[in-house]
């Protein structure tokens, strides 16, 4: 998927979607649309096959755009990077986001039944945790993921799992702030995390979904690809070993701030999460499966950018779709091999 040409609402890119089926079957994605001035929206698009393999879009229309007080500010605003679980006991799809709101990036939560009609159920929501000796509350956060079914929580109750990246300098809202570690913590590279939402409190209310508490790190940077952050991709997907996910390692130097990376190479490497105790990581790559070597992923808004967000099904076979340079949509085969 590239801009429509003279489509204003995608003049500075299309990327980075979630993905989910229809009552019918049909597979769609949910980019990310840019318009001048770097807003975002989140858009509908069919996926197109030729010969079972995905090969490009028809676009349907927007289906969430930073309406809400919270998701914009005087001279910003946007909902970004949408990742989608189907949730099969809940009847719904699961749409986290980035709203890029007064203070910077926060991630908040929507569902749907029709991939068409969202609900907000607002800013997710991390209960306070006396052994972190802070408030994850006042950090931006991003890559947002949820699992696609009740799972085992530390406190030995059923539970809705997310993973998210915290990022823990405060210099994103106030300049020159510095980094705040939680207790025990003395790497300052943000890392995966999970935290948990009570399965019975979401039945009794679904907006129970975006209060998440029992925060755990999974995994920080590790290898060479990794050497400045990590972040989940597409949801978790369940393997016959575990959870296998996806996420995006970068390397290169970061800009300050809110400003636009231009020195960073973003390559995709998977992790295997124990199945019954996700926060534990069973195995992971120590190279890249995915890197930046094609023209739509090495040119761009941000150039060297593979970003994965999204993966799913046809024909028996996995897909991963995957924003480009932060400008295009591409889509790669997942094949499961032997050694």
């Amino acid at each position: 998927m590239t801009p429509e040409p003279g489509n204003p609402l995608e003049a500075e890119g299309v990327l980075n979607p979630g993905s989910g089926r229809s009552a019918d079957g049909r597979l769609w994605l949910l980019p990310r649309l840019v318009e001048t001035g770097n807003v975002s929206r989140v858009g509908l698009a069919e996926v197109e096959l030729t010969d079972g393999v995905p090969s490009g879009v028809r676009r349907d229309s927007v289906v969430l755009q930073p309406d809400a007080g919270w998701e914009r500010a005087k001279d910003h605003g946007g909902v970004e990077d949408p990742r989608t679980t189907w949730v099969e006991s809940l009847g719904v799809h699961v749409m986290t986001y980035v709203a890029y709101g007064p203070l910077g990036p926060h991630p908040a939560l929507a569902t749907s039944t029709d991939l068409r009609s969202w609900q907000r159920l607002g800013p997710i929501r991390f209960g306070y945790q006396p052994d972190l000796d802070t408030d994850l509350n006042l950090f931006p956060n991003k890559d947002v993921v949820y699992f696609p079914s009740v799972i085992t929580a530390p406190n030995g109750r059923p539970a809705y799992a997310a993973l998210h990246r915290p990022m823990w300098d405060l210099s994103w809202v106030r300049p020159g702030e510095g980094t705040y570690l939680p207790a025990g913590m003395t790497d300052d590279r943000p890392g995966i995390w999970i935290s948990y939402a009570d399965a019975e409190a979401v039945a009794r209310d679904p907006r129970a979904l975006a209060e998440l508490d029992q925060h755990r790190l999974v995994a920080m940077p590790e290898y060479e690809f990794e050497a400045v952050k990590i972040g989940a991709g597409p949801p978790p997907l369940r393997v016959p070993e575990g959870w296998l996910v996806i996420h995006h390692g970068v390397t290169g130097e970061l800009a300050q701030g809110w400003d636009q990376q231009q020195r960073v190479c973003y390559a995709a490497g998977a992790m295997l999460l124990d199945a019954e105790d996700p926060s534990r990581v069973i195995a992971r790559t120590e190279t890249p499966l995915l890197e930046p070597q094609t023209e739509q992923e090495l040119s761009g808004i941000v150039p060297n950018v593979v970003f994965p967000t999204a993966i799913e099904e046809v024909d028996g076979q996995h897909y991963v779709f995957y924003g480009m340079a932060d400008s295009t949509i591409g889509v790669a085969r997942l094949d499961r091999t032997t050694s």
